[in-house]
């Protein structure tokens, strides 16, 4: 283990006082977690934690276009400052041998509500905290904590919440905003959602929402509810993402919403009707008009359970990996045991029984959330679907950064964008993950 001097600069010996003892500790700590995988060497003059530099090197590292096998990744701070296919001298720099293995940018979840026994509307800031380190160690390294219908005090509260454990974040998945499912969906379409709170979107509701939770990212609605297309409209003067979903919206209600904002399918074949008849006329649903608009985004919970391989291979080959995000939709099963759970606040949320890999209501009529990882994502999309490992890594990471607007930061291993980086082999293993230049897990 270092000693204090490791930390000092060149040529200098730094006394630990009161004032610094906590900022030496937490750099320590980091140190600490990085040695123990047995994947680091130490070179002398590592700066202070907001000047610490990483050279990540002898890794198959995954860019927007290209694989650079053998190749290196310096970061300085929380950013990262080279790319490059050649083992490079970094002075100073606390070195990870990758070993190999792939090096990733880190996984960006869309859509989740929480795991390792723990929901984001449990009203706890350590509920927050324990669902991101859970998430984090299977490799996401940003989370959009997600919001089913409920009552609206309860929001406000979950909000005041989401801020408080934003600020003590220190070792779980980065929280980018709020994603809100409902409560403006259809009735038919509802799924796991309580009906109690299934209506219209209200003017006046969503407007104080906004006001007050402009952590807020982005919000679904079935487009085919009275209020939709001004909802949506509203949602985008505002700088928030318009979704569709838990929908029975046909062909022709789909497209006037997508002129209108909504460029989003949440969780694609789930909660959305396919082709319908109406009065002996087919219709086709929010599925085949997902495929229909090609500018239209897609999540897709690929956990293996809630789409068979055949609907993941069409997926991919009808939209691609640069309209797909790969979402858990993770409730608080995620990493979590079979047996008795809840989903949604442990007030006001609805029992479900976790079985077979996935979350189901007790009557087991419908699925009610996944229990997956972003890790296992990716894997079930190289292994039953048969896509490359590049473009599985993209719908994990730069496509959902470019649908939420965030790729200028986030989603790829480019100079200038945030260190939030994997390791990992060949089956999707995760074996380090750097969230902002910091090393929030490792694993032999």
């Amino acid at each position: 283990m270092p000693s204090e001097d490791f930390f000092n600069e060149r040529g200098n010996n730094m006394k630990i006082t009161n004032e610094n003892r906590r900022e030496f500790m937490q750099k320590l700590a980091i140190v600490s977690l990085v040695a123990s995988s047995g994947m680091v060497s130490f070179k002398a003059g590592a700066q202070s934690m907001e000047g610490t530099r990483l050279k990540i090197y002898n890794g198959r590292i995954i860019t927007p276009y290209r694989v650079l096998n053998q190749g290196t990744i310096v970061v300085d701070g929380a950013k990262i400052v080279n790319v490059t296919d050649a083992n490079i001298e970094v002075p100073g720099a606390i070195e990870i041998d990758a070993k190999g293995l792939n090096v990733s940018p880190g996984f960006i979840d869309l859509h989740c509500h929480g795991g390792g026994g723990h929901s984001f509307l449990d009203g706890t800031v350590n509920a927050y905290l324990k669902a991101a380190e859970i998430h984090a160690k299977h490799g996401t390294t940003s989370i959009y904590p997600t919001a089913l219908s409920g009552e609206k005090e309860e929001l406000f509260k979950n909000v005041e919440i989401y801020s408080q454990a934003d600020q003590q974040n220190k070792r779980g998945a980065q929280f980018l905003g709020m994603f809100l499912e409902g409560p403006y969906y259809s009735m038919e379409q509802k799924g796991a959602q309580d009906p109690r709170y299934i209506r219209d979107p209200d003017p006046e509701e969503y407007k104080e929402i906004l006001a007050r939770a402009p952590i807020i990212k982005r919000w679904d609605s079935a487009p085919e509810r009275e209020g939709s297309l001004e909802f949506a409209r509203y949602l985008r003067s505002k700088g928030v993402m318009a979704s569709m979903g838990h929908t029975n919206a046909v062909y022709e209600d789909v497209l006037v919403a997508f002129e209108n904002g909504y460029s989003l399918a949440t969780h694609l074949y789930s909660g959305m009707a396919g082709v319908t008849r109406r009065d002996s006329f087919r219709f086709s649903g929010g599925v085949q008009s997902a495929f229909l608009i090609d500018e239209m985004n897609v999540e897709v919970i690929a956990d293996g359970k809630h789409l068979p391989a055949s609907l993941l291979k069409l997926i991919y080959q009808r939209k691609g990996a640069d309209k797909i995000a790969l979402v858990t939709d993770a409730m608080r099963g995620a990493g979590m045991p079979d047996g008795d759970s809840i989903l949604g606040s442990l007030e006001n949320g609805i029992k479900v029984i976790i079985e077979d890999g996935v979350a189901k209501l007790p009557d087991r009529s419908s699925f009610a959330g996944s229990v997956a990882t972003t890790d296992r994502l990716v894997r079930t999309m190289i292994t039953l679907a048969d896509v490359p490992l590049k473009d599985a890594v993209r719908m994990a990471s730069i496509t959902p950064a470019n649908i939420m607007g965030v790729a200028d930061q986030k989603g790829s291993l480019v100079p200038g964008k945030d260190a939030d980086i994997l390791i990992f082999d060949d089956d999707i293993q995760i074996k380090k993950t750097i969230i902002n230049g910091n090393v929030v897990y490792s694993r032999d």
